[in-house]
């Protein structure tokens, strides 16, 4: 599997601020010692950057005195191979954060979705009438056609030799609703029961039956890497904006918040059951 430059970017803050601290400086004494302002370096280690300055991170390596040239290697390495681009690059014009940079090395991705089927799992259709329904598009046909086309590109890590685990549980709102009608609806019935049949895709209905929970303010994402020093972190998204949780406290909230969900959603199997009704129901009209 190819590292995500994303994944990487975040791994190399991370690094940053383990050296200064090691080193016992502060923000301070590190601009004032390479006559930088506050704000370069406190964008480099929030990883705000997006293709890190090598030459920058030598500056830094120096003066952490960081002397041993594996580790010095390593670390530059590290910032040569986060300056790389992702395939998401050709769509920076369409994501908002970066979800898709972070899928690419997820080895796990755990998900409640409330309103919507995942975008992992969306045909085109659904997601055309979903980006449709937006009703905020400047020129409707073009950016919308980008749009599905770059929703679809991010289904291509569940196609890998190596794909992330996937465990969906999706509110039953989201599969009573008919976005796009009738056919693109039972179509993409269709497309997540099919997807269920992967053994590394685990996919569950919450029923309305299940009542009041403890996820029904919104839905989410918890994506889980391979490489130690690249922790856990969980996505939210709003129709304006996306958010990342970083925090070990924040995100053990929401692995408890998915283990509920999980919990009081049907087996797969009855889930599977549900959906397949869903589809005569609507094959009936």
């Amino acid at each position: 599997m190819t590292g995500s430059p994303t994944v990487k970017r975040r791994r190399l803050s991370a690094e940053l601020i383990r050296l200064r601290d090691e080193a016992g400086m502060t923000h301070d004494d590190v601009c004032r010692h390479l006559e930088w302002s506050r704000g370069r370096l406190t964008h480099m280690e929030q990883n705000r950057w997006t293709r890190p300055d090598v030459s920058n991170v030598r500056l830094l390596l120096d003066l952490y005195k960081v002397t041993d040239p594996a580790r010095r290697e390593a670390i530059l390495n590290l910032a040569r191979q986060s300056r790389e681009r992702g395939w998401w690059q050709s769509y920076k014009d369409i994501f908002r954060g970066s979800l898709p940079g972070f899928e690419a090395e997820a080895t796990q991705v755990r998900a409640y979705e409330i309103a919507f089927v995942p975008g992992l799992l969306q045909t085109a259709g659904y997601a055309n009438a979903i980006f449709r329904a937006g009703q905020v598009l400047r020129d409707a046909e073009t950016e919308c056609a980008r749009l599905v086309e770059s929703r679809l590109a991010r289904q291509a890590i569940l196609d890998r030799d190596d794909p992330p685990q996937l465990w969906a549980v999706i509110d039953e709102a989201a599969l009573r609703k008919l976005v796009g009608g009738v056919r693109v609806m039972a179509e993409q019935l269709g497309r997540i029961i099919e997807m269920a049949k992967r053994p590394n895709i685990t996919i569950q209905v919450l029923p309305d039956s299940a009542g009041a929970h403890v996820a029904m303010a919104c839905g989410f994402v918890i994506l889980d890497f391979p490489h130690e020093m690249d922790p856990s972190l969980v996505y939210l998204e709003t129709p304006t904006d996306s958010l990342f949780l970083e925090r070990p406290e924040e995100v053990q909230a929401y692995t408890l918040i998915h283990n509920h969900v999980v919990a009081a959603a049907l087996s797969t199997e009855d889930s599977i059951s549900f959906m397949t009704d869903l589809i005569d129901r609507l094959s009936s009209h």
